[in-house]
């Protein structure tokens, strides 16, 4: 009875065994290790993906720099004037009107102290130089500047005065009707009346 139950036990491990797959038994991987595995490739076709499509900056231009044009500087010109209504340009400090004159010879008629009767009429001349930088045109004479008058009514320049040219520039007047010693002092002026230059002068005796 023993051997009978040993052999059934034999058959049964055989049969067992022819009937088990002959494929092997494949042993489970680690998930963990799997799902660290994808991280990193998701990660690394990101960055790729990324660097594909970052625009390349373009270049900075620098500005260029251009120097600012200083302004040109003009010489002052200087302009004789034939015409009265003309302004003169000239350096600095000068006059584009003035006038002096020689002492020896200013007086050409009617010397200092000369006599005169009550009421009498005179033509008093003087010689003077053009000193400025301007012509004498239409409009330039002489005016009264101060002492006694005399009822002076100056005579019309009548010509051009150039620069650096002598003329002789006269007044008629009328000795006043009381004895005693008078004088007058005049000075020349442009077309707009403004006087320039050194002032001349009439000196008398009425008795």
């Amino acid at each position: 009875m023993k051997i009978k139950f040993i052999t059934f036990s034999l058959m049964a491990a055989f049969l067992l065994a022819a009937c088990a797959p002959a494929t092997p038994i494949v042993p489970t991987p680690d998930v963990m290790a799997v799902r660290t595995s994808a991280a990193y490739t998701v990660v690394a076709e990101f960055t790729l993906t990324a660097a594909a499509f970052t625009p390349t900056p373009l270049p900075t231009e620098t500005p260029t720099l251009v120097p600012t044009p200083e302004p040109p500087t003009e010489t002052p010109t200087i302009a004789y004037a034939t015409d009265p209504t003309q302004i003169a340009l000239g350096t600095p400090g000068e006059l584009c009107d003035n006038m002096t004159f020689d002492p020896a010879t200013v007086d050409v008629t009617i010397l200092d102290g000369s006599q005169m009767v009550p009421g009498q009429d005179f033509i008093k001349t003087w010689k003077i130089k053009n000193t400025g930088i301007c012509a004498w045109g239409e409009g330039y004479g002489l005016i009264f500047s101060f002492g006694n008058e005399m009822s002076g009514e100056p005579v019309p320049l009548g010509t051009l005065v150039q620069v650096g040219e002598e003329v002789d520039v006269s007044v008629n007047f009328k000795a006043p009707l009381d004895i005693n010693e008078y004088s007058s002092t005049w000075q020349m002026a442009n077309a707009k009346g403004v006087p320039f230059g050194k002032p001349i002068y009439v000196k008398i005796i009425v008795k």
